[in-house]
């Protein structure tokens, strides 16, 4: 028997925890060296950045001329043209057009916490599977919808689907990726929003216009089914941070055998199997069981204390406030963007033009900024650095171009000004990863994607229509919009001076030291020797 517990005979209180406890200090060991998964590091981070450019892709698709289609028209001697695509099919206004583009968003907003806080309870990557499940099944139906509130109520399925991966892949990244590569791996999964986004155009006119806009949902959801059922099928990963498969029982145990003080009652240890013990009937014990079950699952107060530890993060708080002011004008930028290339520089080919330099800025944007993080040094303290220096020459940038009378003058101020803002995609969910301890990253993330949007680029593009009916000048009203950039690097700037601390190895659960070591080993067998040591304690 382990030294320092009591006999049976010297402590009939515990003497029905001690199996218990025997069985806990087993189980951790058993499950140190789990069997390796089939995905490794670098498997992972491409059918992650393959599911992310899908769900970019469908963004682009249903904005595009070959699936949004148009209203059929009538001239004034009365030769009608009949619509196309999904406006022209039923019939749509502009506004029930619009709300179609952004319906999606619901369900992102209201499904991101949700999986981040039943990540605590149940295996994260089998999370992710269900939301993929849930993306196949609802941009089927989106293919298959008869009318506008069968294909709005399918729109919003999909945001529900993508919540899951929206919370929980980059978690997965950073925990997989190389110590010196972390951000730059970052940069790569968030690469494919803008190349994402300019696929789904194209696809998406490519396929509505030679067959019909049905069939470009249908192809989408062939694409992702394979990803949803590796969801379920292959071995699991872990996220940092959260118990391991296989350990679960052995977590429960040390939840129920520890008394809260040396003094407490057995009575009072929690956990179905010392119920039993007591005597009670197998099916009490189990009715009992499954109540708790499902109090755990609807733990509204643990979420509730999990958000309020971030809303207490002075860091976490000033990079999403930055973030939100950054999202507030690329919101708008990619909505007013060419309507005021066209009315202030007369281009003919405005889509084109700030299409293309949105797509190559951003590619190359965001990876360089990843790449420049770790070369500093990937920390808090030089990503907010990195974070309030591009945004800033960005805006001067950005705010010189719109002041340019010449054409070309504006495009090359312009696409400087882009390539150092999206140089901050990287280094910002970096922050939002490492300022939480790792039972938090989830929710971190989630909470970032819902504020961002809220507060960002949902009411930014109105605002901005606003302003223009007011001032009715182009030029000015995008100075006022680009001048927000300036706003953003100033609150990233202010992160600067914090008092930050990397949590990336912080044992969020507070388990003991046999179940930490058993944690916080590599999660995957590839590249070993490049991932952190992190078994050791601080």
């Amino acid at each position: 028997m382990a030294e320092g517990l009591p006999k049976p005979s010297e402590d009939p209180k515990l003497s029905v925890a001690i199996p218990i406890v025997t069985e806990m200090a087993k189980s951790p060991i058993k499950d140190s060296a789990p069997n390796p998964s089939w995905f490794t590091p670098k498997r992972l981070l491409m059918i992650f950045c393959v599911i992310n450019m899908l769900n970019y892709v469908d963004r682009g698709a249903i904005a595009s001329n070959g699936v949004n289609g148009s209203l059929g028209t009538c001239t004034d001697s009365g030769i009608c043209t009949s619509g196309s695509g999904i406006q022209g099919d039923f019939n749509l206004n502009n506004f029930e057009d619009g709300v179609l583009s952004s319906a999606f968003m619901v369900g992102l907003l209201v499904a991101s916490p949700i999986f981040a806080s039943l990540a605590k309870s149940h295996n994260p990557f089998r999370l992710i599977g269900v939301g993929l499940s849930v993306w196949t099944f609802a941009t089927a139906g989106c293919g298959s919808s008869f009318d506008f509130w069968s294909i709005a109520i399918c729109r919003m399925l999909v945001g529900v689907g993508e919540a899951s991966f929206i919370s929980l892949a980059a978690p997965f990244i950073d925990d997989n990726a190389p110590v010196a590569k972390k951000t730059a791996w970052l940069a790569m999964f968030y690469m494919c929003i803008p190349t994402g986004i300019a696929l789904g155009y194209v696809y998406g006119g490519y396929v509505g216009g030679h067959f019909n806009w049905r069939y470009a949902f249908w192809g989408e959801a062939l694409l992702m089914l394979p990803f949803a059922v590796l969801g379920f099928v292959m071995k699991p990963l872990q996220l940092k941070g959260f118990a391991p498969a296989g350990s679960k029982k052995a977590f429960t145990s040390v939840e129920t055998a520890a008394p809260e003080t040396e003094d407490s009652e057995a009575s009072n240890v929690k956990g179905c199997m010392l119920v039993r013990n007591e005597g009670i009937s197998n099916q009490a014990s189990n009715k009992a069981c499954r109540l708790k079950g499902a109090f755990k699952l609807l733990n509204l107060s643990g979420f509730l204390k999990d958000l309020r530890l971030l809303l207490l993060d002075k860091v976490y708080v000033v990079n999403v406030l930055g973030y939100i002011s950054y999202n507030f004008v690329l919101g708008a930028y990619s909505y007013w963007g060419p309507k005021a290339g066209y009315n202030i520089y007369h281009m003919s080919n405005a889509d084109m033009m700030f299409g293309g330099i949105t797509i190559v800025c951003g590619i190359l944007g965001t990876l360089a900024g990843g790449f420049i993080l770790d070369c500093m040094g990937a920390t808090i303290s030089n990503a907010f650095k990195l974070l309030s220096g591009a945004t800033f020459l960005g805006a001067i940038f950005c705010f010189s171009a719109f002041c340019l009378g010449n054409l070309y003058g504006f495009i090359a101020l312009f696409s400087v000004g882009e390539l150092l803002v999206f140089a901050t995609q990287a280094p910002v969910n970096y922050v939002c990863l490492h300022c939480v301890k790792p039972s938090l990253r989830a929710l971190s993330m989630a909470m970032s994607t819902v504020s961002i949007h809220i507060f960002g680029d949902v009411p930014s593009s109105p605002l901005f229509g606003v302003l223009q009916d007011h001032v009715k000048n182009w030029r000015e009203s995008t100075l006022i919009l680009t001048s927000v950039l300036f706003l953003a690097a100033g609150i990233w700037f202010v992160g600067v001076f914090l008092n930050s601390e990397d949590r990336f190895n912080e044992d969020g659960e507070n388990r003991d030291s046999i179940s930490k070591k058993a944690n916080m080993k590599p999660l995957l067998d590839e590249n070993s020797d490049e991932m952190p040591d992190t078994s050791a304690e601080p």
